[in-house]
């Protein structure tokens, strides 16, 4: 039986620094097993230097997101391109995923673009200086930033596309940041279950979750956070059960303030389930 018929509401292009934490590929999953979305691309951008050198880290994660969507059957989706290893220079340059999203935008089409940033903002900053147009043709919905001083995990891997991509007053900006993607928390006990009963794509995300390499200091507990899965509820679900605040100018700047993680995690067990 085919799964009850659900609409298109957007096309998507998916960014995120794939080989860092594995949350990123866990919504790529969801993205990818949701038909609410159209998916117009998929790029990889550079990791945090507190995953190792840098080096090839961007080309490790489109390899990973290239697999992860052969191994969900979805030979549809545009060939994943990576960015570069190093953070945005302010000089355009050879960056196969900003022309990626460039192309996507260019594209056009009935439904909205958003363009999922869960990871630094560096391949957006490459692409909005390639064709300024970009701005005007898509919202960016970025996991990343504090509402406290702005300064987190994604903002400080390359605080420069950062500032350049959210001081674009031409860019609708929907921002899920810290206090609000870390809601978005799961327990371990959960995940292992699902992975581990439902089929190839739960198979090999469980692998990737249990052959991690981390640094010492970092210890596992009983929650993980899937704060990258947070864009989730304005593509594949819908923010109806969600909250936030919205400036009234145009284009319109709006920052979530909550996010219903049951409504994400249910939703990802059963596609998981559904797909195999």
């Amino acid at each position: 039986m085919d799964m009850i018929q659900v609409e298109p509401r957007c096309r998507v292009i998916i960014d995120n620094d794939f080989a860092g934490d594995p949350d990123g590929l866990v919504a790529l999953a969801h993205h990818a097993m949701s038909p609410a979305n159209r998916i117009a691309g998929v790029t990889s951008s550079l990791t945090n230097p507190m995953f190792g050198p840098p080096q090839g880290m961007a080309q490790k994660g489109a390899d990973l997101a290239a697999d992860l969507l052969r191994v969900l059957k979805r030979p549809d989706v545009p060939g994943v391109q990576a960015g570069p290893d190093t953070p945005f220079t302010g000089h355009v340059r050879g960056n196969a995923a900003a022309r990626a999203m460039v192309d996507a935008a260019a594209a056009g089409g009935e439904l909205p673009l958003v363009l999922v940033c869960a990871g630094p903002l560096t391949n957006v900053a490459d692409a909005l200086l390639l064709d300024p147009a970009v701005a005007s043709s898509l919202t960016l919905a970025w996991v990343g930033g504090a509402a406290a001083n702005g300064e987190e995990y994604n903002y400080f891997t390359d605080p420069a596309a950062a500032d350049y991509v959210l001081g674009n007053r031409e860019l609708a900006v929907w921002q899920f940041p810290a206090e609000t993607y870390r809601q978005v928390v799961a327990p371990v006990a959960e995940l292992d279950r699902a992975f581990r009963n439902t089929g190839p794509a739960g198979t090999w995300l469980w692998e990737l979750f249990n052959s991690l390499e981390v640094p010492d200091f970092v210890k596992f507990g009983p929650l993980w956070c899937l704060g990258d899965s947070a864009p989730l509820v304005v593509t594949g679900l819908d923010d109806v059960t969600s909250t936030y605040v919205q400036t009234s100018a145009e284009p319109q700047r709006r920052t979530y303030t909550s996010v219903d993680t049951r409504l994400i995690m249910a939703d990802f067990v059963a596609k998981l389930g559904l797909q195999a």
